[in-house]
């Protein structure tokens, strides 16, 4: 049994995770951002113990505990270095977790946790190269080269919303101009909705928009689903922003397999089928196997279960 520790800005989550990827107990605490890392790092401790006495083991039944962070992460030197929204900076996390707990520890990226979750989930042996894409408030991802997480020579690699799709586009909070998380982010989606809504107040988009008290990622989509114009070509540009950046990361990184997470993955095939028609038409490589592209299957979940797979 190991256990995974999914560390946020908000709250941090823990579970008992089995070899299958399976979590059999969980539970979680607000994370109190503002405090000390010290103190953080102990809480998750008694919350990785918390959840092993709910799982109905002893301490000594656990291999491991696994932590996912936002940020940079050194897991070779078990140092958390940097935490955007929490007061972590160069953190030796391990050496912190085991005043508490004398147990191996293992720390990474959360967007690597999640791309080792899917992919241990997934536990196909003919997949040696894959991603997992997560469209959000932003897009993360995590990146898996012969079968083993690919984080550069710093940790800091796969930040994969990051390269440039539009020279001088829309800001992006990275501080540069044009990035794919600017155009294939949730926040990307709503920022066109906005603009088409202003555009055609006619829109059956915004009697959905009055509905939920919002504009959302939903808006679009549940406009064009019923018919609207105006939606539909929100949606269809949306689509064609993720797929084109779909084509460079397939041109860059050749990958078995990527799955789409996020909130938005659950359009299903209204999401997928077009993105799959978009990169088979645009991708670099011809008459060789191609890139499957499918949705992901673990949602919240994923991060926990891959933080708890670092120490498989």
């Amino acid at each position: 049994m190991y256990v995974g520790i999914d560390l946020g800005g908000t709250n941090i989550k823990a579970g008992v995770v089995t070899e299958d990827c399976k979590i059999i107990a969980w539970d979680q605490m607000p994370t109190g951002a503002s405090r000390r890392d010290s103190e953080i790092i102990a809480d998750m401790a008694v919350l990785a113990k918390r959840v092993t006495e709910k799982a109905g083991l002893a301490l000594s039944d656990i291999k491991s505990v696994g932590i996912g962070s936002p940020g940079s992460c050194d897991n070779k030197n078990g140092m958390l270095i940097y935490a955007n929204n929490l007061n972590f900076r160069n953190t030796p996390m391990r050496a912190e977790f085991q005043k508490h707990w004398d147990i191996p520890v293992y720390i990474e990226n959360d967007a690597n946790c999640a791309a080792l979750g899917e992919f241990s989930y997934l536990n196909d042996p003919a997949i040696d190269h894959f991603i997992a894409i997560t469209l959000g408030t932003g897009v993360g991802g995590g990146v898996i080269i012969n079968k083993k997480l690919y984080s550069g020579f710093n940790g800091a690699a796969a930040e994969i919303g990051h390269f440039q799709v539009v020279m001088d586009g829309e800001p992006c909070t990275c501080g540069r101009k044009g990035c794919w998380e600017s155009y294939a982010s949730i926040t990307g989606l709503i920022r066109m909705t906005k603009a088409k809504m202003a555009q055609c107040p006619d829109s059956k988009m915004h009697e959905f928009a009055q509905k939920e008290g919002k504009v959302s990622g939903r808006t679009a989509f549940d406009a064009a689903k019923a018919g609207d114009k105006a939606g539909k070509e929100v949606v269809d540009e949306y689509i064609k922003n993720v797929a084109e950046g779909l084509v460079s990361v397939i041109n860059i990184f050749q990958p078995n397999k990527i799955v789409i997470g996020g909130a938005i993955s659950k359009e299903g095939d209204y999401l997928l089928l077009p993105i799959r028609e978009h990169v088979s038409k645009f991708v670099y490589s011809r008459d060789i196997p191609q890139t499957e592209i499918s949705i992901a299957k673990l949602g919240n979940d994923a991060g926990l279960i891959g933080a708890a797979m670092l120490g498989k």
